[in-house]
């Protein structure tokens, strides 16, 4: 038995080292647009929530929608730490460390939208706002005209509308 007082006792080392360690475990992910920063425990358990000024601009919906997705970054950043503090006390294959493992899911880590892109400018005729104006001729469709021939090509008038 006393072969494995010095065995128990480098566990029990491990295991208070592990124990202080997981006190200060916090994890914090912020939304990609900076709209939203999140703070979670050892537990994934939500401490802290900020909202950067881009949260003004948002729609209730997405912004409710990223306070979720960057809160579970936060989550899975912090069952990571858990998962490497605990690796050394109990093993990082042992059945123990699947045990845990089981125990923290894996949350689902939604992807963040992009923020939408800026409208392009659309002109429209002023006669049908609804569709785009017709496709115009090209500039120099019309044959030039010959100067021997002004009354022809305007009609036998003045192209001014005078006669």
């Amino acid at each position: 038995m006393n072969a494995l007082s010095p065995e128990i006792a480098e566990i029990r080392q491990r295991a208070a080292e592990a124990r202080e360690r997981l006190k200060h475990v916090s994890a914090t992910a912020t939304s990609p647009d900076g709209a939203v920063t999140a703070t979670v425990n050892t537990a994934g358990a939500l401490q802290e929530l900020q909202f950067g000024s881009r949260a003004d601009e948002m729609p209730r919906a997405a912004l409710a929608a990223a306070v979720l997705a960057t809160a579970r970054r936060a989550q899975a950043q912090a069952a990571q730490q858990l998962t490497a503090i605990m690796a050394p006390v109990i093993g990082e294959h042992s059945d123990a460390m699947k045990f845990l493992e089981e125990q923290i899911p894996e949350p689902e880590i939604p992807e963040e939208p992009a923020p939408p892109a800026p409208p392009q400018p659309q002109f429209f005729d002023a006669q049908d706002d609804a569709a785009p104006p017709p496709s115009r001729p090209a500039r120099h469709s019309r044959p030039a005209p010959d100067p021997a021939d002004d009354d022809d090509y305007y009609g036998g008038g003045s192209f001014l509308g005078r006669n």
